[in-house]
């Protein structure tokens, strides 16, 4: 490791920290040659699927660009960036332990859109809305109810519907 003041290349550790549940290290660094000190992370990075964008291409999987789609969708939703980070993680955990070498980028959304709608579901409308890239408002409204459709039930308030609010009166 250089050192980032003088970028002498020999540096020596002076103190390792395992953080985060033992999946990254914390090191304290000092320059042998101008004795600065600084801190270096050391974090796994699981070995993920190659995705096969819509066109034909192969990028790599590219944890930024889901942030930033997530971030878009999630704008005066009370949701911590902790939050969506959690997503992104749980979405890189489950792609590593597909074992495949390629997957579709639309099956990486479809992933993404999952965690997201358990998370909070006007998040899941509005990152929808901009994944699927609808011409008129019909396609979006059907694509919405066609999916809510192949959702489990859930019991939240938030997702009954004006006919579910309606049953439930007649029954009491």
């Amino acid at each position: 490791m250089h050192c980032p003041i003088c970028h002498h290349p020999d540096t020596k550790v002076i103190d390792s920290r395992l953080l985060l549940e033992g999946d990254s290290i914390r090191r304290r660094r000092q320059c042998s040659d101008c004795s600065h000190r600084f801190t270096t992370y050391e974090r796994f990075q699981p070995q993920l699927p190659m995705l096969i964008k819509s066109d034909g291409r192969r990028e790599n999987f590219d944890p930024e660009k889901i942030m930033r789609g997530l971030k878009k969708a999630c704008q005066k939703r009370p949701i911590a960036v902790s939050q969506l980070e959690g997503v992104i993680e749980s979405v890189q955990r489950e792609l590593a332990e597909s074992d495949q070498t390629e997957i579709s980028a639309e099956n990486v959304g479809e992933i993404v859109m999952r965690r997201l709608y358990q998370l909070d579901p006007v998040s899941y409308v509005r990152f929808a809305s901009f994944y699927w890239d609808y011409s008129d408002i019909e396609d979006f409204v059907k694509s919405l109810q066609k999916q809510n459709k192949t959702r489990p039930k859930t019991k939240s308030k938030k997702l009954t519907t004006i006919k579910d609010q309606k049953d439930q009166r007649e029954l009491h």
